[in-house]
């Protein structure tokens, strides 16, 4: 597997972890039966997408990494803040808006950076994009 390819499946694999970990620390902050099924389903979607990156990286031999440990811990702890002080549907729904824009732009550039990354990791990267994408729409309901 080229460099590009791996740099690319490896950012797959990472943002899937944060987005899982992110709607999983949401999770518990959510009273709607109906938003907590929306989570649900897009944390078994994001598994999934991040389960895809990893058996491409490990057909080629390579062990996916995990997320930094200082952003996740930034991400964890800004989240915590924010939702001990108000935890509504609008606040978790803007968290999550933030989040989904966050990983599309950084997935964007990666794509564009890893420009020579093969067919696979490239339509991956534009999966997991357009499941954030999808994620943002059905969260406006709950702003």
């Amino acid at each position: 597997m080229d460099e590009q390819t791996r740099k690319l499946l490896e950012e797959c694999s990472i943002g899937c972890k944060m987005a899982v970990e992110s709607l999983e620390q949401v999770s518990e902050f959510i009273k709607d039966s109906d938003f907590q099924k929306l989570i649900d389903d897009y944390t078994k979607k994001h598994r999934a997408l991040e389960d895809e990156a990893v058996t491409l990286l490990n057909t080629a031999g390579i062990e996916d990494k995990s997320p930094g440990a200082m952003a996740s811990t930034f991400a964890w702890f800004t989240t915590e803040m924010k939702l001990t002080v108000n935890s509504d549907n609008t606040q978790i729904a803007k968290l999550l808006i933030d989040g989904c824009a966050m990983g599309i732009k950084t997935l964007g550039e990666k794509v564009n950076q890893f420009s020579s990354a093969d067919h696979k990791a490239t339509a991956l990267a534009q999966k997991i994009m357009r499941t954030e994408e999808d994620l943002m729409k059905k969260l406006q309901e709950f702003l």
